[in-house]
């Protein structure tokens, strides 16, 4: 019989398919039927500090729209203010009632007060652990990329000290070397890395001629990128490793596994597949293992991880000339 089991950012899961933060969650049926899915754990979707600041500027706003129309006038609503973060904390915590099985509160802050303060809100939901969101949009020339790194260790740094549950860090792929980057923040005590954040990008609509919201499912081939740092991460660094993005079906999970890493994050493919595919993905882990002989996820976990190839160039090299010399060779397989 196969055991599915695996330990995540120090918490136990009864296998590794977790499911991303999303807007589904909101919805308490959906939380209920990921769990009876069989998913291990779910992370709530993230409080933004900018959306909330924004929604408070908004409120601003329509609140002194007709405010001093009068000399002897200077408000026609009572003192009202937005209410921050509350109506996501109150979600939160209605989440982790609804669920039996690990919920990861998830955050993506602006300034490190608020990293701090927010994370230690999230804490006393009484969620099992943490996910920072850690990205940077480049909007200026003159800020370096190290500045930035720094930055983001700090916060990390002061979010752990603050917090007693585990912490994981959700990463955007966008570093010069995020193998240094890892490095440096595995060191902090983290609990957990998650490769990768997917970040939205522009879109253009050329009859209209006007930018447009475009934010497409993930596909297969995305999580090419996350099996690359997976396999090269696998036993140099001391936090868990969960897998994400373009993470579609149980074979995929395996291929993870078998890079290295203890779980997954998969969001797309059950807006695709409807929540229930979190069991058949369970079950074709589970068929796989069985035609493999494999008992549990450590017999095979990190197999074929860079630590444990002869070939050095597996993970380490782009293979640009390689592929290019045979790629007829590559397109003929693809057309039968």
């Amino acid at each position: 019989m196969t055991k599915l089991s695996t330990s995540y950012m120090g918490i136990e899961l009864k296998n590794p398919i977790i499911v991303g933060a999303n807007n589904m969650v909101t919805n308490t049926a959906n939380l209920k039927a990921m769990e009876e899915a069989g998913a291990a754990a779910v992370v709530y979707r993230s409080l933004f500090e900018e959306q909330i600041q924004l929604e408070a500027a908004q409120m601003d706003d329509e609140l002194d729209e007709y405010a001093e129309r009068h000399a002897e006038m200077t408000s026609i609503f009572p003192t009202m203010e937005h209410a921050g973060p509350k109506e996501h904390l109150v979600n939160v915590k209605k989440a982790r009632e609804t669920l039996s099985i690990p919920l990861i509160a998830s955050l993506n802050a602006v300034y490190q007060e608020t990293w701090v303060e927010y994370a230690q809100l999230l804490q006393e939901t009484g969620v099992d652990g943490l996910e920072l969101n850690f990205y940077y949009v480049p909007r200026d020339a003159e800020v370096a990329g190290a500045d930035v790194i720094s930055k983001q260790i700090e916060i990390l740094k002061k979010v752990k000290s603050a917090v007693s549950i585990p912490v994981s860090v959700k990463l955007s792929p966008f570093y010069a070397n995020p193998l240094n980057v890892i490095s440096r923040m595995d060191k902090t005590g983290v609990d957990a890395f998650v490769l990768f954040n997917r970040i939205f990008q522009p879109e253009i609509d050329i009859e209209k001629e006007e930018h447009i919201v475009d934010f497409p499912l993930s596909t297969e081939y995305e999580n090419k990128l996350p099996l690359r740092f997976t396999g090269l991460l696998h036993g140099n660094i001391n936090a868990s490793i969960a897998s994400a993005r373009g993470i579609q079906t149980g074979h995929d999970v395996v291929k993870m596994i078998l890079a290295g890493a203890d779980a997954v994050q998969a969001v797309g493919t059950f807006y695709k597949n409807k929540i229930s595919y979190i069991s058949k993905m369970l079950s074709d882990i589970e068929n796989w293992m069985g035609h493999k002989g494999y008992k549990t996820l450590g017999d095979f976990k990190g197999k074929l991880s860079d630590q444990q190839l002869n070939d050095p160039f597996v993970y380490k090299r782009a293979q640009y000339v390689d592929l290019l010399m045979k790629s007829d060779e590559l397109f003929k397989k693809k057309m039968v």
